[in-house]
């Protein structure tokens, strides 16, 4: 019996590598696609440690033509794709006034175009055969901008455009084939260590910040269940509700805080110019720098991927609230 296969962009660090290690211990064979082969290859090793086939093809997720060589290459050694995950992204920490347009386009050709060209050529493969799920990593920055990060921002939130477009036309033409969007909160990776920074101080995740493996089993969960989006952390559900609610009032306070929450005080030693244009090189992988104070799990999570429990212990907390009350009465 043939394993299922996992394609995973952006896989050779941060997210992308957790996720590779994720899906691998649940069995699956897994392609990889990111730019560093290094990387690509010790990741990759990992996977086949855990008793998987896996396959790292170096590749910029910008251009399309890379992705759909490298998609046929791992079809033709691996079998069908059974799931396509869109981890790989690129940014500036740097205000607009300070940006340049080249680095506007490359962040948006890679957070955004990046996703795009993965959706639609696992589609094209997908359809055909009328089955697969496709994971688009998200933010919750998709819905509530942060100053210093307008890239990334507006990158995330052309995703999620396209991503609902996507889903209204697969459920048109009535293809068994799911799309799914995971919107993620703060996370520990190597991106606060290697994205181009402009702003003279390290830059640093926006807290409570998560573990890279609590998104990467979150990854999987919407890989494995039909969810429409699955939102991680109680951040991202007060980010993405509090905006609804007060997108006025939360423009101030990035104002007066947004600056200082994504820096630190120590400086850059060197220019940052980063992995924009090309990778850094380094002995990077899943984790970041802040490990002391990164969270290894998500009360939220564990609640959406017990929905239903969740949900019947609350009515029986409510029968049991009401019965409390008929007998005072």
């Amino acid at each position: 019996m043939s394993m299922p296969l996992v394609v995973i962009t952006g896989a050779g660090a941060g997210v992308g590598r957790a996720t590779v290690e994720e899906f691998a211990r649940a069995g699956y064979d897994v392609g990889l696609l990111s730019r560093d082969p290094q990387r690509l290859e010790q990741a990759a090793e990992a996977a086949r440690a855990l008793g998987v086939a896996a396959l790292p093809v170096p590749t910029d997720v910008a251009d399309a033509e890379a992705v759909e060589a490298a998609a046929e290459l791992i079809e033709t050694q691996l079998g069908p794709i059974d799931v396509w995950v869109n981890v790989a992204m690129a940014t500036v920490f740097a205000p607009v006034s300070a940006l340049t347009a080249q680095e506007v386009e490359r962040g948006t050709q890679v957070t955004y175009l990046g996703q795009v060209n993965g959706m639609m050529t696992a589609l094209k493969r997908m359809r055909s055969r009328n089955r697969g799920v496709i994971v688009n990593v998200g933010s919750a920055l998709a819905y509530r901008s942060f100053p210093l990060q307008a890239v990334y921002c507006g990158a995330k939130a052309a995703v999620r455009g396209f991503t609902d477009s996507l889903r209204s036309e697969i459920l048109h033409d009535k293809l068994n084939v799911h799309l799914t969007m995971i919107d993620l909160p703060a996370v520990n990776t190597p991106q606060f260590d290697w994205a181009r920074n402009k702003m003279g101080h390290k830059a640093r995740p926006v807290a409570p910040v998560f573990q890279p493996e609590v998104a990467a089993r979150a990854i999987r969960f919407a890989g494995e269940h039909r969810r429409r989006n699955v939102w991680l952390g109680f951040p991202t559900i007060k980010a993405i509700l509090g905006n609804r609610l007060a997108p006025g009032l939360i423009d101030r306070y990035l104002a007066r805080t947004g600056y200082s929450g994504q820096l630190t005080a120590e400086p850059l030693t060197a220019e940052a110019s980063g992995n924009l244009f090309e990778p850094v090189p380094g002995e990077f992988a899943a984790h970041g720098r802040f490990d002391q104070e990164a969270k290894p799990r998500s009360l939220q999570l564990f609640t959406d991927r017990h929905r239903s429990t969740c949900w019947a212990l609350a009515g029986a907390v409510a029968v049991l609230g009401v019965l409390q009350l008929l007998k005072r009465r």
